[in-house]
């Protein structure tokens, strides 16, 4: 009406996303422990890995083979913290993800992530591990397609899970097909070989009996 004050229009509160659905902790724990398996078995290694790297990695396929998901999956955390030291060969792409992340301190504004709503936030973080899934399935297909491990059937696995990402009907299909892709990869790879272990201290001398 005429001399009204000027109302914002009402905000429409938008509907809360659907409740995520937990995932078996078995899928979570294979999605990491195969690539690793890979990425133990890379040229950057010369031939075997440092027992240093061998130790948490064998820890985690034991106890996922146990069924003992949590520790398979702090084994593999505490690989993913080795693989990030200097101390080792830089891991080519796109194994690098195996490592842990370590962001350059920034200020929270510059954050590019900082003004999104949690929710925005959290499917952004899922679109990620969905990205970085694909591209470690990619790599590792390729070093199995150089090293003659039998990928014939899988690949298409891996074709399928690039297409889901691009429907609207969010990762669950995504996951099916990259799921399929690690559980028909992980029998077909080698163990991979030991490296030269660390010398044994020296035993300190006994003393001469007067």
């Amino acid at each position: 009406m005429p001399g009204a004050p000027n109302r914002p229009p009402e905000k429409t509160e938008a509907a809360p996303p659907p409740p995520s659905v937990p995932e078996p902790p078995e899928k979570k724990a294979l999605r990491r422990l195969v690539p690793t398996r890979v990425a133990m078995l890379l040229d950057t290694w010369k031939g075997a890995p440092s027992p240093d790297l061998l130790g948490p990695f064998r820890k985690a396929e034991e106890a996922f083979a146990h069924g003992d998901y949590a520790t398979a999956t702090t084994s593999l955390d505490l690989l993913s913290v080795r693989f990030a030291e200097p101390r080792w060969a830089t891991l080519p792409e796109p194994f690098r993800l195996l490592r842990v992340p370590i962001p350059a301190p920034v200020p929270p504004h510059w954050d590019p992530d900082h003004a999104l709503t949690p929710a925005e936030k959290e499917a952004k973080k899922a679109r990620r591990a969905a990205d970085d899934q694909l591209a470690l399935a990619k790599g590792c297909l390729s070093w199995a397609s150089g090293h003659g491990v039998e990928t014939t059937d899988l690949a298409s696995r891996v074709e399928g899970a690039a297409g889901r990402l691009t429907e609207p009907t969010g990762l669950a299909p995504f996951y099916e097909e990259i799921d399929a892709f690690w559980t028909g990869l992980y029998g077909r790879l080698p163990a991979p070989k030991s490296g030269p272990s660390a010398p044994a201290p020296a035993a300190a001398a006994e003393p001469e009996e007067a």
